[in-house]
């Protein structure tokens, strides 16, 4: 018999800060807004996936838990190490956290145009994060659009980040989140061929069985947004904008 089609959201989050950069609000949320919406999930009884578990369940290798969400960091930003994981480890949730690979332990220089300037989590700290079960996944070596580059350093940008991520972490480095959730047919050939297990975009959606497992959709959470909307986007995958675009028949823009 076969098991129902559950649909899993996963979770997009960036930047977790007692003080969010004004530029980047949209992309940030207070470390209030974050353990509001974590409380929620705890109580409700979700239980929190990495995409091992969620890659295993989909090939029939496990089963799913009733409430089961998927909770990813992109960019790999000290502020999410400082103040997010403290959060999770409270309510017993792990995590999913993207590395760009090439800039560890340095800044966001991909977002310095917008005058923006993070700092990521060094290596050290991201041995320590795998060692207190969060995953760890990739986001390139230096953050560029890949559907801008040419086939030679879109290659290069996926195979490097998973050499040196799996130098550094000492074990297998499968799952990948696309810049700026920007992916097109040549983007998501080179993924599979640097041999990534998964992918995961910025289309908004719920995870189910049918979902291309090197694109898979994900629900970015935004700053400032009130708590029933987040509950919004968690329940149907979408929020009020990405509702009515797909109403209209207007594309989903990309996420930062």
């Amino acid at each position: 018999m076969r098991r129902p089609d559950v649909r899993v959201p996963i979770l997009s989050y960036h930047d977790v800060s007692p003080n969010p950069h004004p530029a980047f609000r949209r992309y940030s949320l207070t470390v209030r807004e974050f353990s509001r919406q974590v409380r929620w999930l705890a109580a409700r009884g979700y239980t929190a996936l990495d995409m091992d578990a969620l890659v295993a369940a989909r090939s029939g290798g496990g089963a799913l838990p009733a409430k089961p969400v998927v909770i990813t960091f992109d960019d790999g930003f000290q502020n999410c190490v400082d103040h997010a994981v403290p959060i999770l480890q409270a309510h017993g949730f792990t995590a999913v956290f993207y590395l760009v690979t090439g800039l560890m332990g340095s800044t966001s220089r991909w977002m310095a145009d917008a005058g923006v300037s993070l700092h990521l989590m060094s290596w050290a700290t991201a041995r320590q994060l795998a060692a207190a079960g969060f995953q760890c996944g990739l986001h390139t070596a230096t953050h560029p659009r890949l559907t801008s580059l040419d086939a030679s350093r879109r290659c290069a940008e996926l195979a490097d980040s998973r050499r040196r991520a799996e130098e550094e972490l000492g074990r297998a480095m499968v799952h990948f989140a696309y810049p700026y959730g920007a992916v097109d047919p040549p983007a998501r050939e080179s993924v599979a061929a640097a041999g990534y297990v998964t992918a995961t975009s910025t289309r908004p959606g719920l995870c189910g069985d049918a979902d291309d497992v090197l694109e898979l959709p994900r629900i970015t959470i935004h700053g400032e947004e009130p708590l029933p909307m987040f509950l919004l986007r968690l329940r149907t995958g979408r929020g009020v904008r990405e509702t009515l675009r797909a109403v209209l028949g207007r594309p989903a823009q990309p996420r930062r």
